[in-house]
């Protein structure tokens, strides 16, 4: 599978957006654009990115505020892109949650080498807090670390959720987890009513990619009226 790393930009320079996006699409990302605040938090919270390129000088919402919003639920790396040079600025978006701070102009190549860093960092803290990198029960095995899944030997093709999904019960196979749990963690506190029927749907899809028979599974198991409970690792 390799999921190429996901990184919203939330900018409304559309030239600086675009130069961003196909700068990041021909380095391995997918990129998604928004230019507004309201845009940008809604996409963050559907699509769940590895990482969040934010302008501060946004048109309906202070950068700041989104900020301190995702950080009330989630440490995805977020670099600051903006032009207000001024040390309190940065300080100010520094405390509030952002992992690095870009002043506009910048170098492309820093850029670059600033998301690297962002990712490494963010994956070196997962690893280190977080269960075994590998699990392994009968014929499948999902590799945490290289985002790879695995069924009878043949990669097995998620999408970005579906994976999260599945890495989600991985890391706590054996113990069942509400779907409020699941809801809150794979799409936020935000998330609305409306969840509830897409992670059905995605478990749905899931169980057809893993299971040879959806109707009776061998991995994922529903607990009625509770959640889901994915089989235990045998490694």
């Amino acid at each position: 599978m390799n999921l190429k790393p996901t990184i919203i930009i939330i900018e409304d320079e559309k030239n600086i957006c675009d130069f961003i996006r196909t700068t990041l699409t021909a380095h391995g990302y997918k990129a998604i654009t928004a230019s507004s605040g309201q845009e940008g938090f809604s996409f963050i919270t559907s699509y769940l990115p590895d990482l969040i390129l934010l302008d501060l000088g946004l048109p309906d919402i202070d950068g700041i505020e989104i900020i301190k919003n995702v950080r009330e639920w989630s440490l995805i790396p977020i670099i600051v892109i903006s032009a207000r040079s001024q040390e309190e600025e940065k300080v100010l978006a520094l405390d509030s949650g952002c992992d690095d701070y870009i002043t506009k102009p910048f170098g492309i190549s820093e850029l670059l080498a600033r998301i690297r860093t962002a990712l490494r960092r963010h994956h070196a803290s997962k690893a280190l807090s977080g269960p075994q990198p590998i699990y392994t029960c009968d014929d499948l095995t999902i590799d945490l670390a290289k985002r790879l899944v695995t069924l009878k030997g043949q990669e097995v093709h998620l999408t970005q959720i579906e994976y999260k999904l599945v890495s989600l019960l991985a890391q706590n196979s054996g113990r069942v987890l509400t779907y409020d749990y699941i809801i809150h963690t794979i799409w936020g506190p935000y998330a609305d009513n409306n969840n509830n029927q897409i992670l059905r749907v995605n478990m749905a899809h899931i169980r057809r990619k893993l299971e040879n028979n959806p109707a009776e599974p061998h991995y994922i198991f529903t607990e009625i009226g509770v959640g889901y409970r994915m089989k235990e690792s045998q490694s």
